[in-house]
Parts: C-alpha cells; structure tokens; sequence
C-alpha cells in the first residue's frame, strides 16, 4: 500500500532532483529513500524517476504522479492543522515567507509586540522574492507568505492589510529636495536608480510613477534597499522607497532628505497570500492584527 512517508521522498527528489540531497533533506539513508522509491513504483506499476549515475529526471506519468502526490500531501497537512485550528493562536510553528523590501522593515517592528503577546509561539521567517514564496505557498511548503499587491496570486487568498505610499531620497541641495511633494514629472532628470530586475517593487514604482520611459540609471542596479541608499549616498543618483522603510535606511543619515511621491496612491498595498483551504486562521488573523498595530505605531 502506497504511504504518505513515501510520497514525501518522492517530492524531495523531485525538488533536488538528486537522490542523495533528498536523502539528507529527508534525514535518512540514500539507501533506504532509493529502496522507498522503488517500492513506491513497483506498487503503482510504473516508473516515476530515471536516474543514472550523473542525474536524476522525472517521467511524464512520474509528473502526473508528483501532482497527485503533492495535493494529497497538502490535504494530509490541512488534517494535521484542523485540531490546530482549535487551538490558541500562534500556539505551534509557522513558517512565513516575506519579500526582501518588507522583511528588514517589518520584523523587527513585530517582533517585540510577538514575543510579548505570544511568548510560545516558533515563527520561522525566510525571505525571497514574490515568485518564489507563492510557489512554497501553493506547494505547502510554508503557511502564507507576505507580499506587495499587485502581485499575481493565482490559486491562493490574498488578505490585504496594510497600504503606503513611496519617497524620493537624494542629498540634501540637489534639485527639488526643498519640495514636500515632488511629481513623476519632476523626476524625469535625477539620475533615478532602481532595484534589479525580479524585485516587485521595481514594477510597483514604475507603475505609481505612470512614465513608461521613465530616465532609470540603467547601468546601475542593486538587490536591496539599503544599497539603493549607499548608491544615493555616494553621489551615483536618488532613488525611490517605501514609507515603513523610510526611518530604518535614512534616519542615520542627517544628508539624505525624503520628498513624498505625489501621485495617485496608495503605491503599493501590504498583503498576506495562504491557501483558500487554510485551516489555522486564527493564526493569520492573530499575525495580520500584529502587523497592523506594528505598522501603525511606526509610522
């Protein structure tokens, strides 16, 4: 009979693609996972991985298979996590994702409030781009990721619950700096760097910007916000950030003046993606009204 231990083995394999790397994922060894396997083919009749000494590859029935293998996991976790949902909020671990230009600005805000309110609770945190975390979402890899809309979430619930707008950052004297509303217009000639390619927040900033040939310094590019500021502060350009960012990157730095971007807001809006069948919810509502309180007092 087909077990769930081996329809787990058979989805790390196919995230690694590497017998040994599942194994050691798994915490067992490459020996008993590959005996797992085959006896996981045998009883289905069909073969799910080719593998030889250099790779590992997936059959086409073997993808079939591997969907099939992935809802029923996610069914067997919304089971364990129906007499959680019983609990208190916050009472066993949650794994959340959150995207880098909300991560550094956001946790250490909630945290304080977390550890007060629910000293129990086992919050693990990883931080990726918004692709990424929908993927681990959707898969169930994590319990919900927190994200900047618009964001395309095909398949998962997305609950918004907080909204901000963006600032221009340059150094002090520079053209426009004395304004406290400056236009996307008015940005047209001020060297204006963004984030590479992949962050959403690029995407969300030329969107609330509304010029498609809006003069980005295109020969530089950067993966955080915090060297977005080192760039500004090295006289390469100014730059564009989020509200709940705006105390943590500038406030050391007396040079750097913040001019709010007086387009059509809110310029992007804060949400948390689960699945639809999600059944800690008390969980997420607990998380959501931290977050709330957190964001609110900070600003």
């Amino acid at each position: 009979m087909v077990s769930i231990k081996q329809l787990k083995y058979a989805l790390v394999v196919e995230k690694t693609l590497h017998f040994k790397r599942a194994a050691e994922l798994s915490n067992i060894s490459q020996s008993a996972l590959s005996t797992a396997l085959r006896e996981l083919e045998k009883q289905l009749g069909l073969q799910i991985f080719e593998r030889d000494n250099r790779k590992v590859l997936v059959t086409p029935l073997g993808t079939q298979v591997l969907e099939m293998a992935r809802n029923i996991m996610l069914q067997v976790e919304d089971l364990q996590h129906l007499a959680d949902s019983q609990s208190a909020p916050l009472s066993f671990p949650i794994t959340v994702g959150v995207i880098p230009t909300i991560c550094p600005f956001l946790l250490p805000r909630i945290m304080p409030i977390l550890n007060k309110r629910y000293p129990q609770s086992q919050l693990n945190i990883v931080e990726d781009q918004s692709k990424e975390l929908i993927d681990m979402v959707s898969q169930g890899e994590m319990d919900m990721a927190i994200l900047a809309l618009p964001y395309p979430c095909d398949g998962l619930l997305t609950m918004e619950f907080w909204q901000e707008d963006f600032y221009w950052v340059a150094l002090k004297g520079a053209a426009n700096t004395q304004l406290d509303e400056i236009a996307s217009n008015q940005l047209d000639h001020c060297e204006l760097m963004l984030l590479k390619e992949g962050h959403c927040l690029k995407e969300h900033i030329l969107e609330a910007c509304t010029l498609p040939d809006l003069a980005l310094n295109k020969a530089l590019g950067a993966t955080s916000l915090n060297t977005l500021i080192q760039m500004v502060l090295g006289k390469l350009g100014t730059t564009l950030i989020p509200q709940m960012a705006l105390d943590q990157l500038i406030s050391q730095h007396s040079e750097l003046v913040a001019v709010h971007l007086n387009e059509a807001g809110p310029h992007r809006r804060i949400a948390c993606a689960i699945r639809p069948n999600y059944t800690r919810m008390s969980t997420i509502e607990a998380l959501i009204e931290i977050c709330q309180e957190a964001l609110s007092t900070g600003t």
